[in-house]
C-alpha cells in the first residue's frame, strides 16, 4: 500500500484549495466576485454530479482507468480554463464544470482499498486514523502552498501547477503496482454478474446504489449534519478575530482549529479501538458538540485559538470512525461508490452551515454563530446515539495468518 498511499497523497492535493483557488484566478482575470461565485459553484456541482459516476464505475471495473482518464482530462480542463476564457463566459462555465466532473478520486480509491483489503478491525481503523489525519494536514497546508505558488507567480500559474500536480498523481496512483492487476473485489467481475459483465444486482442498486444499503442513510443523514457547525465556524471564526480589531490574525486562529485536530488524532487514537466504533461513534460526537461550545467562553483572540485547539481534538477521530462505518455498511463491490456518497454529505452539511452562518453573522455576532453550531452539533450526536443499532452493521473477520 505504501506507493498507492504516497501517489494518493499528490493526487488529492487540488481537493482541498480549488474553489478558493478558481475565486483567486477570475478574480485575478478582471472578473466580480459574482462571476468568480458562479465558477466555483459549477466546479461544485461537477463534484457532486461526477464524483458518484465515476466512483461507480469504479466499482465495477480497475479503478486505473478512472485514474488515468480523469488524470489527464483534470489538468487539460484547468489549464484551458486559465489561460484560454474569460470571466465568467460560457466556455469557461463549462470547463468549470468539466473540471469538477473530472476531479480525479483519490479520496474514494484509496478509503475503497483500505475497506477492501484482509486487515484486522483495528488495522483497518488504524489505516482511517491515517486518512482523518492526511485529510487535516492537506487543509491546513494546501491553502499555505497555493499562497507561496502565487507569491513566486500569478494565481493562474499557481492553480495551473496545483492542477497538473494532481494530475500526475492520479496518473501515478492508477499505474502503481497495486492497481496494475485486476484482482478479485477490486474491480473484478463478480461471480454472481450477467454475460455482459454488468453486476447482477444493478437493476435493484438503481441510481441509489449503497445508499439502499441499511443504515447508510442515516449515517449519511448524520455526517451532513455533523458537518454544518463546520461551516458555521469558517464563518464564526474570522467574524470574531474581526469583531477584536485583528482581522489579519485569523490565518492564525483557524490554523489552532487544525492543529487541535491533528494532535487530538495522534494521542486518542490508538486508545478508540478498544470499543466498537458503532458504539464510540455517538460519544465521539458528543465530545465534538462539547467541544464545539468551547468558543463560546472565548473573550479574546489568543483564548479563541485556545478553545479552538481544545475543543477540535475529537474532529480526526469523528471522521476516522465514519469511514470506518461507512466500510462496515456499504458492501465491498460498492465501497468506492460508497466513499463519495459519504464525501458528499459532509461537503453539503459544510456548505449548508456556511449558507446559514453567513446569514446569521450580522444578527447574531460571531458568539451567536457559535451557539448555533453547538446546537447543531448535539443534534447530530442525538441522532448518532438514535440511530447507533443501524451502525452496527457486520464487522468483517480478521484475515488469515500467512
Amino acid at each position: 500500500m505504501a506507493g498507492a498511499a504516497g501517489w494518493s497523497v499528490v493526487c488529492r492535493l487540488p481537493v482541498y484549495l480549488m474553489s478558493l483557488a478558481l475565486v483567486l484566478v477570475v478574480r485575478e482575470q478582471g472578473g466580480s466576485y459574482a462571476q468568480a461565485g458562479l465558477v466555483s459553484a459549477l466546479y461544485a456541482v461537477g463534484m457532486a454530479v461526477g464524483g458518484p459516476f465515476i466512483a461507480r464505475r469504479m466499482d465495477r471495473t480497475n479503478p486505473r482507468n478512472a485514474l488515468l482518464l480523469t488524470g489527464l482530462v483534470y489538468p487539460s480542463a484547468l489549464t484551458a480554463l486559465v489561460w484560454w476564457t474569460e470571466p465568467a463566459t460560457p466556455g469557461q462555465l463549462v470547463l468549470a464544470l468539466t473540471a469538477g466532473v473530472a476531479l480525479p478520486p483519490g479520496n474514494a480509491c484509496m478509503r475503497s482499498l483500505w475497506a477492501r483489503i484482509p486487515l484486522a478491525e483495528d488495522e483497518r481503523e488504524t489505516a482511517y486514523l491515517w486518512e482523518a489525519l492526511l485529510a487535516e494536514l492537506l487543509i491546513t497546508s494546501a491553502p499555505l502552498i497555493f499562497a507561496v505558488l502565487m507569491v513566486t507567480g500569478s494565481a493562474r500559474t499557481a492553480l495551473t501547477t496545483v492542477a497538473v500536480v494532481g494530475g500526475v498523481g492520479a496518473v501515478g496512483l492508477g499505474t502503481t503496482r497495486l492497481l496494475r492487476t485486476r484482482t478479485a473485489g477490486d474491480g473484478a467481475t463478480p461471480p454472481d454478474a450477467a454475460e455482459d459483465g454488468t453486476p447482477a444486482d444493478s437493476a435493484a442498486r438503481g441510481v441509489l446504489g449503497p445508499i439502499s444499503n441499511t443504515g447508510m442513510p442515516a449515517l449519511l443523514l448524520v455526517m451532513a449534519a455533523a458537518s454544518v457547525p463546520v461551516g458555521l465556524m469558517t464563518l464564526a471564526i474570522p467574524a470574531f478575530v474581526d469583531e477584536q480589531g485583528s482581522p489579519g490574525h485569523t490565518g492564525v486562529v483557524y490554523a489552532c482549529w487544525g492543529i487541535g485536530s491533528a494532535i487530538g488524532a495522534l494521542l486518542l487514537g490508538r486508545s478508540q479501538s478498544e470499543r466498537p466504533v458503532h458504539r464510540r461513534f455517538p460519544w465521539l460526537l458528543l465530545a465534538y458538540a462539547g467541544g464545539t461550545a468551547l468558543p463560546l467562553l472565548a473573550t479574546s483572540e489568543v483564548a479563541l485559538a485556545l478553545t479552538l485547539a481544545v475543543g477540535s481534538a475529537p474532529i480526526a477521530l469523528v471522521s476516522a470512525s465514519e469511514m470506518s462505518l461507512v466500510s462496515r455498511l456499504a458492501d465491498s463491490d460498492k465501497a468506492a461508490e460508497a466513499f463519495t456518497w459519504a464525501s458528499l454529505a459532509t461537503v453539503i452539511g459544510d456548505a449548508l452551515g456556511q449558507q446559514i452562518g453567513g446569514l446569521l453573522v450580522e444578527p447574531l455576532a460571531a458568539r451567536g454563530v457559535f451557539a448555533v453550531a453547538a446546537i447543531v452539533s448535539l443534534a447530530a450526536s442525538a441522532g448518532a446515539f438514535a440511530f447507533r443499532g443501524l451502525f452496527a452493521g457486520e464487522p468483517r473477520p480478521a484475515p488469515a495468518p500467512a
